[in-house]
């Protein structure tokens, strides 16, 4: 029996829109969604095209150029590795004696929550698709933002660092941004450098968790920066993995291709379930930076 007044791709649409609100590491300035084809469930493959070199030449007066390159694309495969689904029940008894909200509220509470899994599988997808040059600390040296002057240690000097491993990389510097934790954030503003807001461009936010704008980076908070046990000389303490880069950088597929309204066969209730199927991959290893640090213990 279907539940009355369900509509499945409206409920589909809300759905997503309510995430994307949700995402720091998933939003479309931090990655991108260049992707082919359609995504029919976990397991399926969409494709990633992007132009190859182009080769420049020497011109001599009155003579012939080389005959014309013909366009190469390189395609590489993103898989659909993730399948997430939420699935609840609101009794009939409880219905009679709730708001006609109740359902949306629900609704965009697994939203939130399928957001915040699909936000940590992307960042620790980031970390491990980061260049072996571009990562700053190791996992048993982890650096210790301090509050010492000009001995390149406060957080801020780490930002630099990482604008440097970029722009050695060739990276544009356009749509840089940098995504740290909150303890990071509070070192951060304790450099004047980046607590003058003169000297550290717009304040306005722009993106999800944006904070402001320092050190050629958009800086975004967000609790699902991924961690790690130290190792070595940093066992028993625990990592933050920051990461810097460009939109360009990952590209992230997903569908909330299944959401459905039913009565369950031994309940009298109406019940929703829905699923999230999602990919991601670094596909430009060389545009992304890592600071692995930790907070002075």
């Amino acid at each position: 029996m279907a539940v009355e007044g369900f509509i499945g791709t409206i409920w589909s649409a809300r759905l997503l829109a309510n995430m994307q609100k949700s995402l720091i590491f998933g939003q479309p300035n931090v990655i991108n969604r260049d992707y082919e084809g359609d995504i029919a469930g976990k397991g399926s493959t969409v494709k990633i095209t992007s132009i190859g070199d182009i080769t420049i030449g020497d011109y001599t007066k009155d003579s012939d150029i080389a005959d014309p390159e013909a366009l190469s694309d390189a395609q590489t495969s993103l898989n659909i590795t993730q399948a997430k689904y939420f699935n609840f029940a609101v009794d009939d008894v409880s219905k009679a004696q709730m708001t006609p909200s109740l359902m949306n509220g629900a609704m965009q509470q697994s939203a939130y929550n399928l957001a915040n899994v699909a936000d940590q599988f992307i960042g620790t997808t980031m970390v491990a698709g980061v260049s072996a040059a571009n990562i700053i600390g190791t996992t048993a040296a982890a650096k210790v933002p301090t509050l010492v002057e000009d001995d390149g240690t406060h957080a801020y000097d780490y930002l630099l660092q990482m604008g440097t491993a970029l722009s050695v990389a060739n990276v544009p510097k356009e749509g840089r941004w940098v995504i740290v934790p909150p303890w990071f954030t509070e070192r951060l503003a304790q450099d004047k450098r980046f607590s003058n807001a003169s000297a550290s461009g717009s304040t306005d936010a722009l993106l999800n968790g944006l904070v402001k704008r320092a050190a050629g980076f958009d800086v975004l908070e967000s609790n699902n920066v991924p961690t790690a046990a130290g190792t070595g000389g940093d066992a028993g303490k625990t990592n933050s993995y920051v990461l810097a880069g460009i939109p360009p950088a990952t590209t992230f597929a997903d569908s909330t291709n299944k959401v459905e309204a039913y009565r369950p066969e031994k309940r009298f209730a109406d019940a929703v379930k829905g699923l999230h199927v999602y990919g991601a991959k670094v596909v430009k290893t060389d545009a992304m930076a890592l600071l692995i640090c930790r907070k002075v213990s």
